[in-house]
């Protein structure tokens, strides 16, 4: 397998990664019958959005990999969040 097809592969998984916290989300929210953001949500936001970058960085796309950066800030950021609010409430 070519170096190119190897890092082809990883851009797709990582459009899959991020692809899947929205239908994570929709299908939380259905069943809940109200708008809410799962945690695998923002799982699959970071490892989407890292995945991504590695492939941007490999392509040394200057626009994608800073939005994928800022991106993949915001995912890790709600986790601490998410983390700390739970190990303050328990």
């Amino acid at each position: 397998m070519s170096n190119e097809t190897i890092w082809l592969v990883i851009g797709f998984l990582g459009q899959l990664f991020f692809s899947m916290r929205f239908i994570v989300q929709w299908i939380a929210s259905e069943r809940e019958k109200r708008s809410i953001i799962p945690i695998a949500f923002w799982y699959f936001s970071l490892l989407g959005g890292t995945t991504l970058l590695a492939y941007a960085i490999y392509r040394r796309d200057p626009v994608f990999i800073l939005g994928q950066s800022l991106g993949v800030f915001i995912y890790s950021r709600n986790l601490y969040l998410i983390y700390k609010e739970k190990k303050l409430t328990s």
